[in-house]
């Protein structure tokens, strides 16, 4: 899910570090500039303490050094001043998913869209509450079916197929997938879960077909790579497995999930 979330500014951060003799590394040192930034930020927002962007281009710069809790303490001060800024709660939810608290991002989204029902935070909402658990998914899509709206029927009709996938109701979640790809063909997250449900009833052909397509649509979809592997994996095809396994990473070096299953397969 974190893929629907923020778009921010890019800042470069110089980083001197070196090894010692025991190969461990000296701590990362700040740098003049990496200072400079921050004061300039800070000046900023008290010269124009209205402006958003200088707030967010603050908790990004804390957020690309790492630093989830500065960049939380950060905004809850901004929310502490201006409580009904939706921006700012749907940005501390996003952090707060991003640090591995989920139910701290779902209270912010609720904030959010008591602030301002907008599509957005309702999908965003409705997703995690799906991945919880939560039969309040169904309620977030019920709100975005009544719009009328292909694209949010789409989304509506994903949250619903995620919750009954998470459920355990793989059949019931299947329909509402293919229900989102008869609206939008390309939507890969849909395909991706689909073959996730085939995957846990063991359905890997069948799955293998989903994902084909998949693939087909948008050759460099990494995930969908990573699951071919993983079916394949089961059908006893190692060789096909690793191939697939080595298109994800090509396309995503840092795909954790593929590097393991490639290790793991590759050591037997």
């Amino acid at each position: 899910m974190v893929k629907y979330i923020l778009a921010y500014l890019v800042l470069l951060i110089s980083i001197i570090s070196c090894n010692n003799q025991d190969q461990e590394k000296e701590p990362i040192k700040t740098t003049f500039q990496e200072v400079n930034r921050e004061q300039i930020l800070n000046d900023s927002i008290t010269q124009f303490p209205d402006l958003n962007l200088p707030k967010e281009e603050l908790i990004q710069y804390y957020r690309d050094s790492a630093d989830l809790d500065k960049a939380i303490g950060t905004v809850n001060k901004f929310i502490e001043k201006d409580s009904l800024n939706e921006r700012l709660w749907d940005i501390i939810a996003t952090l707060h998913f991003e640090n591995g608290d989920t139910l701290q991002s779902i209270k912010c989204y609720e904030t959010a869209v008591q602030i301002n029902p907008q599509p957005r935070y309702i999908i965003l909402l409705g997703s995690l509450y799906a991945q919880t658990k939560n039969i309040k998914a169904l309620q977030m899509a019920y709100l975005l079916l009544q719009s009328k709206n292909s694209l949010t029927s789409m989304e509506a009709f994903f949250i619903k197929g995620l919750y009954f996938n998470y459920t355990g109701e793989k059949e019931k979640a299947i329909v509402f997938f293919d229900k989102c790809i008869s609206i939008e063909y390309t939507y890969m997250i849909a395909y991706r879960e689909k073959a996730i449900a085939l995957y846990d009833m063991g359905k890997y052909q069948d799955a293998v077909t989903v994902l084909n397509k998949a693939v087909t649509l948008q050759n460099n979809f990494d995930e969908g790579y990573y699951w071919l592997g993983r079916c394949l994996e089961k059908q006893n095809k190692p060789a096909d497995a690793i191939d697939n396994y080595k298109t994800a990473l090509m396309y995503s070096p840092d795909y954790i999930e593929a590097k393991t299953a490639l290790e793991k397969l590759t050591a037997k």
